[in-house]
């Protein structure tokens, strides 16, 4: 090991392909060139997070920002968070809430169980880019290289 920024792998769930193409757009045009992996179900993507298992065990070592529609064909979003931000391996994780709701109550529970921003779709590249920057302020200090 060199002590290379560890890279952030960008996971992706949102199942309205249209919302998914524009989301990686913006990623790329804020800058940001990390891989991003798409699932389109929830039960797709806890297995690539928190494994088949749901241990979680699968995401130690990983860097992974969660891009999360609340609104998937198999689940609830809020499920979802709720079961990375309770897992040990994975409650780190920065999780970003995508939804076309602008509830007052559904946006504050996201908070409550660890959401670290909530971007209402369709998403305004401005506010989604400011959000990305910031996440990518909390992944350079992730990224500092253990002290030699």
């Amino acid at each position: 090991m060199n002590g290379a920024a560890k890279e952030v792998t960008i996971v992706m769930i949102e199942d309205d392909e249209g919302h998914a193409r524009l989301i990686e757009k913006n990623i790329r045009r804020a800058g940001v060139n990390n891989e991003v992996m798409p699932f389109t179900n929830g039960t797709a993507a806890l297995d690539y997070v928190l494994g088949k298992d749901r241990s979680g065990l699968d995401s130690k070592g990983r860097f992974l920002l969660i891009l999360l529609d609340l609104n998937l064909p198999d689940m609830s979003g809020i499920d979802i968070l709720e079961r990375i931000k309770s897992n040990t391996h994975t409650k780190r994780q920065p999780i970003v809430v995508l939804t076309t709701t602008d509830d007052e109550r559904e946006i504050q529970r996201c908070y409550d169980l660890g959401a670290n921003v909530y971007i209402t779709k369709p998403v305004d590249y401005e506010n989604f880019a400011h959000a990305i920057r910031q996440l990518g302020l909390f992944f350079s200090v992730m990224q500092v290289p253990e002290s030699h």
